[in-house]
């Protein structure tokens, strides 16, 4: 969902909610995860770089997790109350044709694939609470894909810390592509069959 909007939009929140610290990070985080489009990685990232110690990077990515999470639990009350008119109006149909078949066929695996993934998070949230998902289920399934998404990124700057960024050369930039191109273009594919099996 984050195609919506220009990267300038996306530049001038990440730069306001670093201006509020964690508390900003918290809005960015839950909010997306609720109802708007702009990603909270890059404003964990940067954080979790200036931060002093590797507890501040657990600091970060705690916040980064649990507002996430909470925005979620959000998203799912604005599923359960709204569900249908507001997926229909604010979800492309193909998309909404694969969330469901995601939440049928995997449930809470669909839910995790959602919070580790690019898959609008908020989207799924909005259908598991239309659908009335257990709570419990989605709360965990939520902690644990949001927990990989913001916390392999801050272990790997806690342990290497600036030189992940320094390491950044064309050479390992593009490794780094061709393996992340083997890993998308499946799961692209296998995103695209979801309406197919």
């Amino acid at each position: 969902m984050s195609t919506i909007v220009s990267q300038e939009m996306i530049d001038s929140a990440i730069e306001w909610a670093d201006g509020l610290g964690l508390f900003g990070l918290a809005i960015l985080s839950s909010t997306e995860a609720a109802f708007q489009p702009i990603p909270p990685d890059p404003l964990v990232w940067k954080m979790a770089l200036d931060a002093d110690s590797g507890f501040g990077i657990a600091v970060v990515v705690s916040v980064a997790v649990l507002s996430s999470v909470m925005g979620a639990i959000a998203g799912y009350a604005i599923g359960m109350y709204a569900g249908g008119w507001l997926l229909e109006k604010l979800v492309p149909q193909s998309t909404m044709a694969r969330l469901t078949v995601l939440m049928e066929r995997y449930g809470a695996a669909g839910i995790f694939i959602a919070a580790v993934s690019p898959i609008p998070y908020k989207a799924l949230a909005w259908i598991a609470g239309a659908g009335r998902m257990d709570m419990r289920v989605f709360i965990a399934a939520g902690i644990f894909g949001r927990g990989l998404r913001f916390g392999i990124p801050g272990l790997l700057l806690s342990v290497y810390g600036e030189s992940v960024v320094q390491s950044l050369n064309w050479v390992n930039f593009s490794l780094v592509s061709i393996a992340g191109l083997i890993v998308v273009i499946p799961a692209a594919r296998w995103w695209h069959s979801l309406l197919e099996e």
